[in-house]
Formats: C-alpha cells, sequence, structure tokens
C-alpha cells in the first residue's frame, strides 16, 4: 500500500488518496475494507479511469481491482458466466468468444471494468436493447464490515435494483454473473446522410438497425451515421494495415490534429466541422461482435451525456447542435438509443432513451458549453450518465427517477455509516442522515 496521485483518463479529476491498494484476492480486500472503515477513512474503487466526474476522487484509500480480472466459471449450456470485478470489457469479449459467448450490446469504448461500466450505466445503441448493466443476473458485494452478500432478483429485489446502477454507493462489487448469448457477427454500414433526413425520419432508421446511432457536427448538414446489423455471413477480420489506417491515424491522429487547430484558431472550426463530414466514407465492416461495437479512442475530451426521452431525440438534437453554434468546439455530438430497464438509477429507467453525448476537446474551456446544454437537457427531463460530466445534486435529480427514495433505502441499510461515500455520492445522492 503506498500513497500515490490518482488521475482519470482525462486529465481533470485527480486526488491523493491516504491508501492505495491493489488487493491480489478478495480475503485481501476486506482486510483492507474494515481496517479503512476502523480508522475513519473512506473507501472508493477505481476502474479504469474513464468516468469524467469526479466519482473516484477520496482522501482516504483508494482500491484498484485490477487483480481481480479473472473469469471464473463459464456454463455454455445457459450462458451464464461468473466473472471477478476488476476484468475489462476489453478482455473480457475475446476470452468470453473462446466459449462461444458475448454481450448482446456494447458501447463504443470497451476499456472499462465490468464493475465499472454498470455501476454507471454504460450503454451501447439498440431500440430494443437496455444498457450494459442489464447482463448482469447477479452480484456479489462487500460491505464495509467485510462481509460479502449476493443479490439476484429473488434474494433481495430492491438490493438488485439497486446494485446493478450504484455508482459505488453500496459496497464493492467483487464478482459477477453475466447472462450472455451465443457469440454472432455483425455488419456495420457507415455513411453519411443529410442530417435534416436523418431527423425527419428517425423512426425508419433506429428501428430498422438493432443497432443505430450518429454523430452530427453544429457546422455540418450532414450526420455520420452508423447502423450495425446481425448476419449468418462469416466474419471477415480486416487486414492490419486497414485497421490502422481507418481507426488510429484517420480517426485519431488526423482528428486530434483538426481539433489541436480549431484549439488555436477557433475561426477554422466551422471549415473543420465539414471537412470532417466530408472525410466520412462509407466504410463496411463484417467482424465478430466485440469488434465491431468497440473503437480506439485517443482524443482526449470531456464530455457530457444526458439521456432523454426517445420521443424528444429530435428536438433536443436540433437545440444542442444549434448551442453548438455559439460555443466553439471541434467535436462532434453522439446520438444513441436504449431500450427501458428497471434499475433505480438507471438514466433509462422506465422509458425509452435517446442519448446524447456533447465533447469538448482537451485544453479547451468545456463549462461554459456543458452547462448551456445541461439546461437543454433538463427541460426535456434529461437524467445525466453517470460517468460522465454534470452539475446535478440530489434535489434536482430527486424527482427524474421514480425510485430514487427506494434507492436511498437501500444505501442505508447496505452502508449505513457512508465508508463508500465522497464528495460525488453525497452530492449526487445526498446524505445518509
Amino acid at each position: 500500500m503506498t500513497k500515490s496521485t490518482w488521475v482519470n483518463w482525462a486529465g481533470e479529476q485527480r486526488c491523493s488518496p491516504a491508501v492505495v491498494a491493489a488487493p491480489r484476492d478478495v480475503d485481501e480486500l476486506a482486510r483492507i475494507v474494515t481496517e479503512s472503515a476502523a480508522a475513519g477513512r473512506t473507501v472508493r474503487v477505481a476502474g479504469s479511469g474513464h468516468s469524467f466526474t469526479d466519482a473516484v476522487l477520496t482522501d482516504g484509500t483508494l482500491i484498484d481491482l485490477a487483480n481481480l480480472n479473472k473469469v471464473l466459471d463459464v456454463d455454455t449450456a445457459t450462458g451464464r458466466v461468473r466473472v471477478q470485478a476488476g476484468l475489462t470489457l476489453n478482455a473480457a469479449s475475446p476470452l468470453l468468444h473462446e466459449h462461444g459467448l458475448a454481450f448482446p450490446n456494447l458501447g463504443d469504448i470497451d476499456t472499462q471494468t465490468i464493475a465499472g461500466a454498470t455501476a454507471t450505466a454504460t450503454h451501447g445503441t439498440g431500440a430494443q436493447l437496455p444498457n450494459i448493466s442489464a447482463a448482469l443476473h447477479s452480484v456479489e458485494v462487500l460491505r464495509a464490515d467485510g462481509t460479502r452478500v449476493e443479490l439476484n432478483a429473488q434474494t433481495d429485489p430492491d438490493g438488485w435494483k439497486a446494485a446493478r446502477v450504484s455508482i459505488g454507493a453500496l459496497g464493492i462489487v467483487t464478482a459477477a454473473t453475466l447472462q450472455l448469448e451465443p457469440s454472432f457477427v455483425l455488419e456495420s454500414s457507415e455513411r453519411p446522410v443529410p442530417l435534416a433526413d436523418v431527423l425527419d425520419d428517425l423512426d425508419t432508421y433506429i428501428d430498422g438497425n438493432e443497432h443505430f446511432e450518429f454523430f452530427a457536427f453544429a457546422h455540418s448538414e450532414v450526420a455520420m451515421t452508423k447502423a450495425n446489423n446481425r448476419t449468418q455471413a462469416l466474419e471477415q477480420p480486416r487486414g492490419k494495415l486497414t485497421e490502422w489506417l481507418n481507426d488510429i491515424l484517420i480517426s485519431n491522429h488526423l482528428y486530434d490534429a483538426l481539433c489541436r487547430l480549431g484549439r488555436l484558431v477557433p475561426a477554422t472550426i466551422p471549415t473543420i466541422h465539414r471537412a470532417a463530414t466530408l472525410a466520412g466514407s462509407n466504410n463496411r465492416q463484417v467482424d465478430r461482435s466485440y469488434r465491431v461495437f468497440a473503437t480506439p479512442r485517443k482524443v482526449k475530451f470531456n464530455e457530457m451525456e444526458y439521456a432523454v426521452p426517445r420521443a424528444h431525440s429530435a428536438a433536443a438534437v436540433r437545440e444542442i447542435l444549434a448551442l453548438g453554434k455559439r460555443f466553439g468546439t471541434p467535436m462532434p455530438i453522439e446520438v444513441r438509443w436504449v431500450a427501458p430497464d428497471d434499475a433505480f438509477l438507471s438514466p433509462a429507467t422506465g422509458r425509452d432513451t435517446c442519448y446524447i453525448a456533447v465533447h469538448q476537446y482537451q485544453g479547451m474551456e468545456w463549462q461554459p458549453y456543458l452547462r448551456a446544454c445541461e439546461a437543454v437537457f433538463d427541460a426535456y427531463d434529461g437524467r445525466p450518465h453517470w460517468g460522465k460530466h454534470h452539475f446535478q445534486t440530489a434535489d434536482t435529480l430527486r424527482a427524474r427517477y421514480p425510485d430514487f427514495d427506494r434507492f436511498t433505502a437501500v444505501r442505508r441499510r447496505f452502508d449505513p455509516t457512508g465508508v463508500f461515500a465522497n464528495d460525488y455520492v453525497r452530492r449526487v445522492l445526498g446524505p445518509l442522515d
């Protein structure tokens, strides 16, 4: 155990915990937690550091679960897999493919740990598919007294609905059983489409594809659409050179250079937007699902993402893009859809949902733009992504989540003394007293 400085992926969040620990097993983790609680130190867990919020920050004990990264059991008959919580989505997918299994859906980034991704309701896109936490069949939670409890729909219905999206406020998820499905191949089609056409006929695009999303720039009239659909065709992995040219050189290095130009000379941003959409070619990919879902993201930025009712998709997008013309950002917005679920703190709980993400390039002032966007999302009853920037508090959030108070009751039951709370948790979930 050593003291050091922790910094998130974007470089905006940092803390210097009194203790940083990377336990080798769950018994060691339990000892660290109970010792920390006895010493009056709060305990937080750092996953891969891809959250933009201050959800991890603590001056107490910071836990790194990187050593708890094993696949513990695979039942191919039921499609259920037991994994340790520190396993990343990126590492899990090829391991599970060896057993003929896959996640039903993934986001476009897969560097997160399974515990971190589910705790923040990380999602992909697909109108009939809920967020990644819906793949959980059960979870094991370590409480402040070192005891562990297995939560599922039968053992503790309210605890289960709270634990699936918990922001780490109940305890430490140490293991999870995932409900997966047989491996599948996706055909991905990326093509530029006039933005007006997409927004005027959204339902056709959303319901006509298993997975549909688009990127849009404020100063361009073209949307960069991406549709992923299952196919019976055999996987056709791209060559290493093609993969590097598309995913690294063009999508990351070249785009990063354009963003740097926009930061240096803001007057070039409209031209950058139009050039980015013109450069978007018609790409087709046929490959294993996890290779199609996720792509490398090396360009650093700050991000806000909100979940609004699907019915407001087009109206909200138009307003956000109008803001993008007022606030200089060289980056696009990203728009996706997910199905409802019933986790107490899921941004998609109880309603068909459209997620809209806004970005500001690293080194550029981001708060004014994101605050203006949040005002738009507020007007559409938006709920923030728990891993992205937002400025909400428990008072502003309670009415947006029908089961907010039920979550609080579970939190009081699992962590009555606030061992797993920090400033962020207290701000967005309220005090325990």
